[in-house]
Parts: structure tokens; C-alpha cells; sequence
């Protein structure tokens, strides 16, 4: 490793950083912004001698998408598939792609857009990972989206890729503004998990003998803002394209329109992959069969124009409107779906409330599991773009109430510290961070803080995690 670089891939938007001797950090930057949207666009090549697609990643992607009327498909949210061993391949226009090469080659025009500003990156990064990925039901799910994304990064042309957890870190960015010890509970919400980490960190210029860092535990959940998407989705958008409604079946029999189309409609990644030409037909003929035939006709056209990122604009300017203000509207016109309807903080918190449970109770079993009380924690650290949703604060106010709560660089905390840890490794002589090893019985809040751990070069996750409630996979 010549460069103390740090990549956040995430579900929604990616950052870069690296990180100088003297602890600075710089952002690559990709016009006015700081991150890079997840995403791709295939568009078929004007010049039919090559046969090959066209493809364009993040800021470019979205242009193309936006502005090119040729035919072409949006990817988006591919991170949250890679627990997924449903999904091998797909189509896109004729061609076929393995998930590994998608992620790959969005992070290769990732790459390509960050040495236009710091030159060379190498071969050797460190990477933020999930404590959980989305979808996993144990840890072998966990370690098979793990060796995807590996993969991803090695089609890339990173071939040694350290993996940290994300919220251990934004510990690292975290730690420093801190000038004294604290216990700190890191919360970093993405858009396809929702990751903590209990951390206790010393002073960076403490002249203690021990480690910076104690990683504490662990924990995640695979809801976050797309979660949070979908119930807008489901509640506004998915009755008016025919959730709910009937058709008559050849044989005369009245049944209801599908749920599973609805369940692709809500999640971006499955949206990305609903235009096939099995899903057209269905659709068609379901249509033809309507007893509400304009609401499939909707649904066809949202699908076949490929207007997803469109309507997932739609939901996310309603979303954060509602994190700074009761109330506001939500507007989508597009084709020949126009809606404008009202919507208030307090329904969607209803909508969400079943999902803010399990995130709460995703805390409570990493307190639990450390054997840590509320009181025992002297800050919490939130990142990520769901920090900002109000019911999600108010878990945290509620469960540590004298305990102050911290926010900043929601969307850069993670790549910066992860650009922090790059820069320890090029010290040969600089400690590790130190994490807690598998135990049957977690240490007692009274010995976490005297006791020092062993650890490896690498930062390891603890080989042992409770079992988690994510989202389960469904066909594709």
C-alpha cells in the first residue's frame, strides 16, 4: 500500500478518501459532489459494428439515463444482492452480466474517476463492509457477500482488500475530536443496513500504553433507507398501479393482481431487474384481464420507460422533506402517471414503526451482548443518511437519554476513516485496531474497560454474531 486510500461502496452512493501523513483527509469529488451514485446504465451502441453495449457509471449514468432516448436499463442498489445466491446472472439488453462484474465494473469507473484527481491507486485499499450484509440469515451468508464483493473489488484491479466494518469506521473518524476516553456507540445507517458498533476509543493523543481503539461488539440489521423507501412506495404509489386490485383469469375465475410484482416495484435493486421479457408479457396479459385495466397500463409504462429512478426521486425528496418538517407533498409525473398527494410525518412514521422496532431491538441485543447498560455509554455517533429520519433519533434519545448524541460528515464519515485506518497500516509500527474475540460470555462492563484484547494485523469481525432478522431473499 503506497497511498492510505479508503473506498465506501454503498448501496445508494460510494466516497473515496485518502488520508496524508499528517492525518488529513481529502475527498475525491465528482463535480460538486463528494459521493458517487451506485449505480449503471446500459444503453445499446450507436456504433453496430461492435455489437457491445454502452455503459456508464454514477454521476454520468444518471445523465445518460435522464437524457438519452435510446433504449437502455438503470442498476441500482446491486450491494444488496450479494448475499443473494439466487442471483448468478442477468440479461441486460441481450447481454449477459454475473453480479461480481456488475459491482466490478462500477467500481472500475469509480477508480478511473478518483486517479483523474490522486493519481494511481494501486492495488491495495481498505474497504468498508456490513457487520451484517442485507439478506443474510447466518454467517455463511454473511462470508459468501463478502467473497462476492472481494471478487467485485478484484475485477476492479484491487487485489489486496482490507474489509472494515462501517461503523467501526466512522470510530476512526469519530475518535478525532475526542481528548479523553470514551465508550462511544456507533450507529451508521445506510441505504441497505443499518450497522453498531460499541467502541471504546482513547484520546488520539493520549500517552496511555493502551490500544486506540477496543471494538467492543458488534451488530446489524438489513433495514435502512430503502426499507423506508419501499413503505412509501407500497402506501402512495403501488394502489394507484394496481396493488390490491383483480383480474379475471382465462377460465373466468376472479384473482387478485400478483403481490410479488408490488415487491419488486418497492425494492430498487428488483426494480432494476423487472423488465424482462417474461415479466412484459405477464404484465400485458394481466392487463388485458383487468377488471382496473388503467392501473396495469401504469404499471407497464413505469416499468417499460424504465422510470424507477425517477419515482425513487420522487420518494426521497418526500422522505427528507418529512425529516425537516411535519408535513409536505408528494409529487410524481411521469408518462401517464400523475400524482400529488399529501403526506404527513406521523403516517409515515406508522408505515416505518415495525422496522424502527427491529432496529431498536438490534441495539438492545448488541447491548445485551456486551453486557453494557445505556448509562455505560458516554456518546453515540450516528452516520448515514437515515440519521436524519426523525423516529430514528428518537430511539436513541428514549434509550440513552442522558447521553449526547453526535453527528457529522453523515454521508463521508465512513470513507474517511477508513482512509484513517489505510494510513496505520502503511506504520508497520502502528497498533491495530483491537477487537474483541469470540467468547461464550461477553466481558462485564467493569472489565471491558481494563482489559486488553489480542488482534491480528487485519481487523477481524468476532467469528461469532447472534443470529439476525434481515430481509429475506425473494425470486428475481
Amino acid at each position: 500500500m503506497t497511498k492510505a486510500i479508503g473506498l465506501d461502496f454503498g448501496t445508494t452512493n460510494s466516497t473515496v478518501a485518502m488520508a496524508s501523513l499528517d492525518r488529513a483527509i481529502t475527498l475525491a469529488r465528482f463535480g460538486a459532489d463528494t459521493t458517487y451514485r451506485s449505480v449503471l446504465y446500459f444503453a445499446e451502441n450507436e456504433d453496430s459494428r461492435t455489437g457491445k453495449l454502452r455503459v456508464a457509471a454514477g454521476p454520468e449514468a444518471i445523465q445518460n439515463y435522464l437524457h438519452t432516448k435510446s433504449p437502455g436499463r438503470l442498476i441500482q442498489s446491486t450491494k444488496s444482492y450479494l448475499a443473494s445466491r439466487l442471483f448468478t446472472q442477468t440479461q441486460i439488453l441481450g447481454e449477459t452480466y454475473g453480479l461480481e462484474e456488475l459491482i466490478g465494473i462500477l467500481l472500475r469507473h469509480l477508480r478511473k474517476a478518483t486517479e483523474a484527481q490522486f493519481g494511481d491507486l494501486g492495488a491495495t485499499l481498505v474497504a468498508g463492509r456490513p457487520v451484517h450484509f442485507s439478506g443474510t440469515r447466518d454467517e455463511a451468508d454473511d462470508e459468501f457477500a463478502l467473497g462476492r464483493l472481494r471478487a467485485a473489488f478484484a475485477n476492479a484491479g484491487f487485489n489486496d482488500v482490507r474489509f472494515l466494518p462501517e461503523p467501526v469506521a466512522a470510530a476512526y473518524k469519530y475518535q478525532q475530536r475526542l481528548t479523553h476516553e470514551e465508550l462511544v456507540l456507533i450507529a451508521d445507517f445506510g441505504g441497505g443496513t443499518s450497522d453498531f458498533s460499541l467502541v471504546l476509543l482513547q484520546a488520539k493523543r493520549s500517552a496511555r500504553r493502551e490500544p486506540a481503539h477496543q471494538v467492543i461488539g458488534n451488530d446489524g440489521v438489513g433495514i435502512a433507507g430503502d426499507t423506508f423507501d419501499s413503505k412509501l412506495v407500497r402506501n402512495l404509489v403501488a394502489p394507484l398501479l394496481g396493488l390490491g386490485s383483480e383480474y379475471r383469469s382465462q377460465f373466468g375465475k376472479i384473482l387478485p393482481v400478483p403481490n410479488w410484482l408490488y415487491e419488486h416495484l418497492e425494492r430498487w435493486h428488483y426494480l432494476s431487474f423487472l423488465k424482462t421479457r417474461k415479466n412484459m408479457e405477464l404484465l400485458k396479459q394481466i392487463q388485458y384481464q383487468a377488471l382496473e385495466p388503467e392501473k396495469i397500463d401504469a404499471l407497464i409504462d413505469l416499468v417499460d420507460h424504465d422510470l424507477g429512478y425517477r419515482l425513487y426521486r420522487a420518494i426521497e425528496t418526500a422522505k427528507c422533506a418529512l425529516s425537516e418538517q411535519p408535513r409536505t407533498q408528494f409529487r410524481f409525473d411521469e408518462a401517464v402517471m400523475a400524482i400529488e398527494n399529501p403526506l404527513n410525518r406521523n403516517e409515515f412514521e406508522d408505515w416505518i414503526e415495525p422496522e424502527v422496532r427491529q432496529i431498536a431491538n438490534c441495539v438492545d441485543r448488541l447491548l445485551a451482548k456486551c453486557n453494557v447498560t445505556p448509562s455505560n455509554v458516554d456518546a453515540i455517533f450516528m452516520t448515514g443518511g437515515s440519521s436524519f429520519v426523525p423516529a430514528i433519533r428518537r430511539v436513541f434519545e428514549r434509550k440513552f437519554p442522558s447521553v449526547p448524541i453526535r453527528a457529522g460528515q453523515e454521508f463521508t464519515s465512513v470513507a474517511e476513516g477508513l482512509a484513517l485506518h489505510a494510513l496505520e497500516l502503511l506504520n508497520e509500527n502502528s497498533p491495530a485496531c483491537q477487537f474483541a474475540p469470540a467468547r461464550n460470555s461477553p466481558p462485564s462492563p467493569k472489565v471491558w474497560r481494563s482489559t486488553l484484547w489480542s488482534c491480528s494485523a487485519e481487523p477481524r469481525l468476532p467469528s461469532v454474531f447472534p443470529a439476525k432478522a434481515g430481509i429475506q431473499n425473494g425470486g428475481f
